[in-house]
């Protein structure tokens, strides 16, 4: 990484001096804020259910609503990170998204409820900010493992906020509110935290190694029309419909997971609101690592079986999960489900890890395109799994196992994802160059002067 005109060619954890490793860590710390605003709410529902009288089908609707509208601002986000950046968007998109997150506890019925709860889901699109800006920063032998990680610690946080909101909640229950009025307050802490966040995002990050977009455009270094006609050109392609169905198989799985998995064991295994939450929330802290496996198990196939390897991780590791979800839904004995939902939550986000270690290769022209419609694809399976849940018919574990069975009959479509000679040769080329930088960075530097 001595050169910080150029991408990265390894991750060194400690290093917060160089650009790229400045916007790696600024970026998997802001979508984790994110992602704990997001559902920040979720393990406090059993609560607000019992306050605002909701039933299942409202509750169903307001699973819907947070991941609905991630579909069009993840779509819309990939579009503004072509022309834009990721530093500038990241900075609106935090302190923006803040501002719901804090006025939810304004809500005095399910309809002002929902509509919050629908606004607060604009800033799960802080998933393609953080893909794309890792994207620019890290080279080809790296990205999987660097797009990976910083995502995964981010999706951390939801299973953080599920341990830690009832914490919260319990604490402003202990300092003598009502629990109607515990919960309100209980959600203005994210929101302060991600406006802390957006400033430092701005003030400690850059667009590119180089600097940012709108300075090298000035003067002259930028690649102004680079993106244009890419949204169409993406649309059109099989590839990039394909990863948004794998990525709804898995990342959608996960965001319905995190909605579900409190009130899941509270209602079936009569848990306390807490202990519910505590466990929930080790199905989001697998993401400490597990997504990273991914990635880097991504890049490694890469090495030896170029971009064809990282597909074929990506379509068996996204199987084991569909497999895995079908024996979790059946299961009824506390101390197993826990078990089983710690492996189906190894796999989750190991198909996350690898289908965004294939995402940067599908058309670096158009990266942040790409990145926005497979990220909402995430979105759009988290929408299609919550009318599981709202079908009064059903119920949660039958759920599941439907679901189960779809993300296994999803990871056939990673046969889709097929790349040419031409792609496959540039691919080798670009990861044989960055091995390369990478070797002679390791070299001893020999200082020549007079």
């Amino acid at each position: 990484m001595k050169n910080l005109a150029k991408k990265a060619t390894s991750i060194d954890l400690f290093n917060f001096k160089t650009p790229q490793m400045r916007a790696f860590h600024m970026s998997w710390m802001a979508f984790f804020l994110c992602f704990f605003g997001w559902f920040g709410i979720a393990p406090l529902m059993a609560v607000v259910r019992e306050e605002l009288l909701l039933t299942k089908s409202q509750i169903g609707n307001i699973i819907i609503a947070s991941v609905a509208i991630t579909v069009i601002a993840r779509l819309g986000i990939g579009w503004l990170l072509d022309r834009i950046g990721p530093r500038i968007t990241y900075t609106y998109l935090l302190i923006l998204g803040a501002i719901p997150v804090m006025l939810i506890g304004l809500s005095n019925s399910y309809e002002s409820f929902l509509i919050f709860r629908l606004l607060i889901g604009a800033i799960g699109a802080g998933f393609v900010v953080t893909q794309y800006h890792t994207s620019l920063m890290f080279a080809p032998n790296v990205v999987g493992t660097a797009n990976a990680t910083t995502a995964g610690w981010g999706n951390l946080g939801g299973g953080v906020t599920q341990m830690v909101m009832p914490m919260l909640f319990a604490l402003f229950v202990s300092l003598g509110f009502l629990e109607k009025e515990a919960w309100r307050y209980a959600m203005v802490i994210p929101g302060i935290a991600m406006l802390i966040c957006g400033v430092m995002y701005y003030k400690f990050t850059t667009d590119l190694p180089e600097g940012n977009m709108k300075e090298l455009k000035a003067k002259g270094k930028g690649e102004d029309k680079k993106s244009k006609g890419a949204f169409k050109k993406a649309l059109k392609d099989k590839r990039v419909w394909a990863l948004f169905l794998i990525y709804g198989a898995c990342f959608g799985v996960e965001l319905t997971i995190n909605n579900v998995a409190a009130i899941y064991f509270h209602d079936y295994f009569r848990l306390d609101v807490k202990t519910a939450g505590l466990i929930a929330g080790l199905f989001g802290l697998m993401n400490l690592f597990a997504r990273s496996l991914g990635g880097f198990f991504g890049d490694k196939a890469g090495l030896k079986w170029g971009l064809k390897g990282r597909v074929m991780l990506m379509g068996g590791v996204l199987f084991l999960e569909g497999i895995s979800l079908m024996c979790f839904s059946q299961i009824s004995l506390l101390p197993l489900a826990i078990g089983v939902m710690i492996v189906f939550s190894l796999f989750v986000q190991m198909a996350e890890g690898a289908t965004f270690a294939v995402v940067p290769f599908v058309n670096k022209k158009a990266m942040g395109t790409v990145s926005g419609i497979v990220g909402a694809g995430g979105n759009a399976g988290a929408v299609m799994a919550g009318f599981l849940f709202k079908m009064e018919s059903l119920s949660y574990p039958q759920a599941l196992g439907i679901l189960g069975i779809a993300v296994t009959v999803v990871s056939v479509s990673s046969l889709l994802v097929r790349f040419s000679p031409a792609d496959e040769k540039s691919a080798a080329a670009d990861l044989e160059a960055s091995l390369e930088e990478k070797n002679q960075a390791l070299q001893p530097a020999y200082v020549m002067g007079k």
